[in-house]
């Protein structure tokens, strides 16, 4: 079984659409938060990572923030991810 992936993204950002995008062609299952619809999100999303940038994701504890599909990659590599 692989670990939940939370995607907080915001609506119209390209890099979020890399990401996702990049998770789907991988065979990855996640669950997207638009930061933008849900305030309460955004504040999880700060308070998780540090900062305000989407794409931001988390994994069990780890956190990857304000990536592209290389930090992505290497991120799902070094922590072993499986779809």
């Amino acid at each position: 079984m692989s670990t939940p992936i939370k995607l907080y993204i915001k609506g119209g950002c390209p890099w979020c659409d890399m990401a996702e995008e990049w998770l789907q062609t991988k065979g990855y299952k996640y669950d997207v938060v638009d930061v933008l619809d849900d305030r309460d999100a955004f504040d999880e999303m700060i308070r998780l990572s540090g900062q305000r940038r989407a794409p931001t994701m988390q994994v069990g504890g780890e956190v990857l923030a304000d990536f592209g599909p290389d930090e992505l990659a290497r991120f799902v590599r070094d922590h072993r991810l499986t779809p």
